[in-house]
């Protein structure tokens, strides 16, 4: 296999699905490479089963999302990429305007693909596809609490009447009839398809087989559930993710930046099992009451027992108030920059475990610490894994938590995974 491109090459719309995505091919048997940033001529792409780009993508402009997506993939069917997989969020987190629709229309163009498939499932989260509804637990996307998400406001469940307000592309569903026929009766669905065809999935036995027909399209796309079944069709050379990682022995730290309800129930467990804790108020950042060597300070003070906690997770009225009072755009970036210069004071001062609660902010964090290659590490919950960042040469465990993910107690628990 000597010279031979990646099997997969993905495209992610922000970090934490990029890890989720990497954790699930690693599990499969694949050697997987994560770059963040579009790729340039000094990416080395080659020597891997699959390579994912990690994108900052889920909320920019939808053109601007195009442009990236188009520019990532050309870069990983250069290198040789056999089949594309495009991954978003198992909560479907977009808008009418975008970005999903618009990115899967535009790389169906580049690829010359006619058809391809959405499949967010995640059954392992709670997320599952029924009759072109998604479900988060057992209820409704539109009832869940994605229905107050600050930036995405999940209002509408049924997924192809969601992608139609979209994209211009033709939209149909596979239904769980037909995937629980089996892998051949998706494929014959399929060859009579053109455009996106939604697939329902319940159980991990049904992405299996969902992942099983997707042999041989040049497009798959989906949350990182649907890749489950996608290793088995290439040869490889069996290596999963280990079961422990190794990196220095430094301090720990939690910096969450999201407002998902299960960010917020997870600061509540850390605060309530003795993690200190530093709240953020974008009020007070404005005001330059708080700053980064605020919370560097507390960080660097607090007792070694327990991770600090620094925080800006708030309920959604919070949330509204301070995008009212800051603009949408603004009130985010505002915390998304202040907890990336807390990062880089933490990393200076021998904090190499951390925690980071948020796509948009891991985004940020990772940014700020010029990190621009992860390797897959042990798994803490569902779709959260350690990776492990070169920092200067120095070896750094950073857990990049989705916003939805992860039990209550992760911030507590997740350590016991490093040694």
């Amino acid at each position: 296999m000597a010279g031979r491109g990646p099997f997969i090459g993905a495209i992610a719309d922000d970090l934490t699905g990029a890890t989720d995505l990497a954790l699930t091919l690693a599990r499969g048997g694949m050697r997987v490479r994560q770059v963040v940033g579009v790729p340039d001529a000094s990416t080395d792409l080659a020597g891997t089963d699959a390579v994912i780009v990690s994108l900052k993508s889920r909320t920019i402009p939808a053109a601007e999302a195009v442009a990236q997506s188009e520019a990532s993939a050309k870069a990983l069917l250069a290198a040789g990429t056999h089949q594309l997989f495009f991954k978003y969020c198992s909560t479907f987190d977009s808008t009418d305007e975008g970005n999903i629709g618009p990115v899967i229309a535009a790389l169906m163009a580049l690829t010359g693909e006619d058809r391809t498939i959405a499949c967010p499932a995640f059954p392992a989260n709670g997320r599952t596809v029924y009759r072109g509804h998604l479900f988060v637990g057992n209820a409704l996307l539109s009832e869940s609490g994605m229905r107050n998400h600050p930036l995405t406001p999940m209002t509408d469940s049924n997924l192809p009447r969601l992608l139609r307000r979209q994209t211009d592309v033709p939209v149909s569903l596979i239904d769980i009839s037909t995937v629980r026929t089996g892998s051949g009766a998706i494929r014959e669905a399929l060859k009579s398809t053109r455009g996106i065809a939604v697939i329902d999935a319940i159980e991990d036995t049904d992405l299996m087989t969902i992942g099983a027909a997707a042999r041989g399209l040049k497009l798959v796309t989906g949350g990182s559930g649907v890749a489950l079944g996608l290793p088995g069709n290439f040869p490889l050379d069996p290596a999963g993710a280990s079961d422990t990682a190794a990196v220095p022995s430094g301090r720990a730290a939690v910096l969450a930046g999201s407002c998902s309800e299960a960010t917020i129930r997870q600061v509540s467990a850390g605060l309530a099992g003795g993690m200190p804790g530093f709240r953020v108020d974008p009020y007070d950042l404005a005001a330059g009451r708080t700053t980064p060597e605020h919370a560097i300070a507390f960080a660097t003070d607090a007792p070694g027992d327990r991770p600090p906690l620094i925080y800006a997770s708030a309920d959604p009225a919070s949330v509204r108030d301070s995008q009212e009072a800051f603009g949408r755009e603004a009130a985010g970036a505002m915390i998304e920059e202040f907890l990336g210069r807390v990062a880089i004071g933490l990393a200076a001062r021998g904090f190499d475990r951390m925690v980071i609660a948020g796509g948009e902010t891991s985004g940020a964090i990772i940014a700020a610490l010029g990190v621009t290659e992860l390797d897959v590490g042990p798994e803490i919950d569902p779709g959260v894994p350690w990776m492990i960042a070169n920092r200067g040469g120095n070896p750094v465990a950073l857990a990049l938590k989705s916003g939805n993910f992860g039990a209550n107690d992760i911030f507590l628990s997740a350590w016991g995974k490093l040694r």
